[in-house]
């Protein structure tokens, strides 16, 4: 009997053995493994604060998850700022009485926590104006911006900052912007404020209530040390394209986040969007999308950046809509995709909504759209 046991014992002893190695192998290949992916995702040196004291809502305009995906694997080498958010949800787009959103009416959804129709901007399906998270943020105190790729009388910028029953509105919508103290802009639509039919110039008005206003992309003239509040209109009506050359979202992001920390002890609200990435969209144009995803994504790792670094910074990314209906076929190379488009307009597909920061937990899940806005007011608890 001892021989027996001593004999079956000794292969249990080598086959433990070998499993204790197996493991140690293992476990070394896993931790060369996560190094890299640790080195690329942001540098977060202060732990996040339990509330935000900061908002950065960024809207992708006709982004949802294939346009997120060409975007990741368009970035090529390194991690891209997309995956770089550890909570993701996705929130139902529809409008009040139609499946298929326009960007005035997920805007709105956004901005004021109610669906209402296409074409309205900060408007109820009763048309009765909805007062939207910027305007309440500022009321209570804090600072408010604007990085926008399009006009500020647009219908996602102006959701937020405007009430008009149609969105086509240009000039009322710029006549809304003297309504609520602004602290920062930058993007284009110039003319509205100076080139209008009604000939009152709203640049000087802008002006008399303290506004610093300027032309063009640089920020070497502007107020940076949160002294006074600004406007920086990059082009007369439409900002050109990033295929064109347009970069200044990026470093607009990044001066926007610092600008607005100075300017209020209080905290922010800063909406950035990649607006013409709808536009790309609706043309079916595989290199001007290119150019606008990779644009938006450089401007969402400054933000991350900003939050990583600041502690108190809750980033939000999310698109208004689908446009397009993207998909993503094999390109000609195995490691290429080639994009293909089904419409030349929006659909209701679902959309991501990605979260870092404070209170990241909260956009998990699936959602309607006005929920972003409930969301943020409850991370905020104000």
């Amino acid at each position: 009997m001892p021989e027996l046991t001593i004999k079956s014992s000794e292969p249990h002893s080598i086959f433990n053995l070998h499993l204790v190695l197996f493991f140690f192998a293992c476990l070394g290949f896993l931790c060369q493994c996560a190094a890299p992916r640790q080195r690329s995702a942001p540098v977060q040196p202060v732990p996040f604060a339990e509330r935000p004291r900061n908002i950065i809502l960024m809207i992708g305009d006709g982004m949802a998850l294939s346009q997120i995906s060409a975007g990741i694997y368009w970035k090529g080498v390194g991690k891209s700022a997309f995956e770089q958010f550890p909570v993701v949800g996705f929130h139902k787009s529809h409008a009040y009485d139609n499946k298929v959103t326009d960007s005035a009416a997920g805007a709105t959804a956004f901005a004021c926590g109610h669906k209402t129709y296409n074409g309205a901007i900060g408007m109820l399906p009763s048309d009765v104006p909805c007062q939207t998270v910027l305007e309440e943020l500022c009321r209570d105190g804090f600072a408010a911006g604007m990085v926008v790729t399009c006009s500020a009388t647009h219908a996602t910028p102006a959701a937020f900052i405007a009430h008009q029953k149609i969105r086509a509105f240009s000039e009322n919508i710029a006549l809304d912007y003297l309504q609520t103290p602004l602290d920062c802009f930058i993007g284009g639509g110039q003319g509205y404020f100076t080139d209008r039919p009604d000939k009152l110039n709203l640049q000087d008005s802008l002006k008399n209530r303290g506004y610093v206003v300027k032309s063009g992309t640089s920020f070497r003239s502007l107020p940076l040390d949160g002294a006074a509040p600004f406007m920086l209109f990059t082009a007369p009506k439409e900002p050109p394209t990033a295929i064109a050359g347009r970069r200044y979202l990026a470093p607009a992001t990044e001066t926007a986040c610092q600008f607005l920390k100075k300017r209020n002890q209080n905290g922010f609200f800063l909406l950035v969007e990649g607006s013409q990435i709808d536009w790309a969209l609706h043309a079916n144009d595989r290199n001007w999308l290119k150019a606008e995803m990779l644009d938006f994504e450089a401007a969402v790792q400054k933000a991350l950046d900003f939050a990583a670094a600041d502690g108190e910074t809750l980033v939000l990314v999310t698109g208004d809509h689908e446009c397009g209906g993207l998909a993503l076929h094999a390109g000609p190379r195995a490691t290429d995709i080639q994009p293909a488009f089904a419409s030349k307009m929006h659909t209701a597909a679902l959309t991501p909504v990605l979260a870092f920061g404070p209170q990241a937990a909260l956009f998990s899940g699936m959602y309607d759209n006005t929920e972003v806005y409930l969301k943020m007011r409850l991370a905020l608890k104000k």
